[in-house]
């Protein structure tokens, strides 16, 4: 399998190259455009409650799977957001836990479940109690709202990260949720309320955007019906 990802400056498009029997699965909806040599269906991988833990972490029931069934052909795959898509390569020795929303598409041999997390981090991480997981040997691709950024932590060290900004790290990463000011009142007048400060080594891929200070942008334009 061949890849690029086209314009990632702005609506970034992933073109896929498949040679015969090759597939790759994506998130619902996401397909543009495939050769005529490719089918494409729907189906509920790992059965029924492993669709029901990515819906409860905000991805969808059902993956569409396109397979080039009668000769090589050509994906193209758009995320739904308005932003970047990262390419990543996974080896098997460590799952990474993403965003809601953050999935779009993966080769065969990777695996996308769920994974609980504990009281306090599901109340207040912004991600609620279910994550993403995505784990095996092959390629990811990770979108987010707005441009995808890398900030790589040294072993020991530390960086606080708002929590409506992230899009996806390592699961093996040590990480705690904390008010962002040293006080809950000056945490929430700053706008800022709750964060996460993770603990290297690794790198942790964040958002240029927050989705709710964007939606709470977009509002502002909509026409009331009163």
């Amino acid at each position: 399998m061949n890849y690029q990802i086209l314009y990632k400056e702005a609506f970034p498009l992933v073109e896929i190259k498949l040679q015969k029997g090759e597939m790759i699965k994506a998130e619902s909806g996401a397909m543009v455009s495939m050769s005529s040599t490719i089918d494409v269906e729907g189906r509920v991988e790992g059965g029924f409650m492993k669709g029901l833990g990515r819906m409860f972490a905000g991805e969808k029931f059902f993956f569409q799977t396109l397979i080039a069934s009668r000769g090589a052909g050509e994906v193209l795959l758009a995320p739904s957001a308005l932003g970047g898509v990262v390419d990543i390569e996974l080896d098997g020795s460590y799952g990474l836990c993403v965003q809601k929303d953050g999935f779009l598409a993966a080769t065969q041999n990777i695996e996308v479940s769920t994974q609980m997390q504990n009281l306090t981090k599901g109340l207040f991480s912004g991600e609620g109690f279910f994550i993403v997981r995505i784990s095996g040997r092959g390629t990811v691709f990770v979108n987010s709202l707005g441009a995808i950024h890398a900030i790589n932590i040294p072993d020991q060290e530390e960086v606080i990260i708002d929590n409506s900004h992230l899009v996806a790290w390592p699961e093996y990463m040590q990480y705690s949720i904390e008010k962002a000011s040293k006080g809950w009142i000056s945490s929430f007048t700053s706008g800022e309320g709750l964060v996460c400060r993770f603990r290297g080594p690794g790198t942790v891929l964040i958002q240029s955007r927050n989705p709710s200070g964007f939606g709470s942008w977009v509002r502002q334009f909509i026409p009331s019906s009163k």
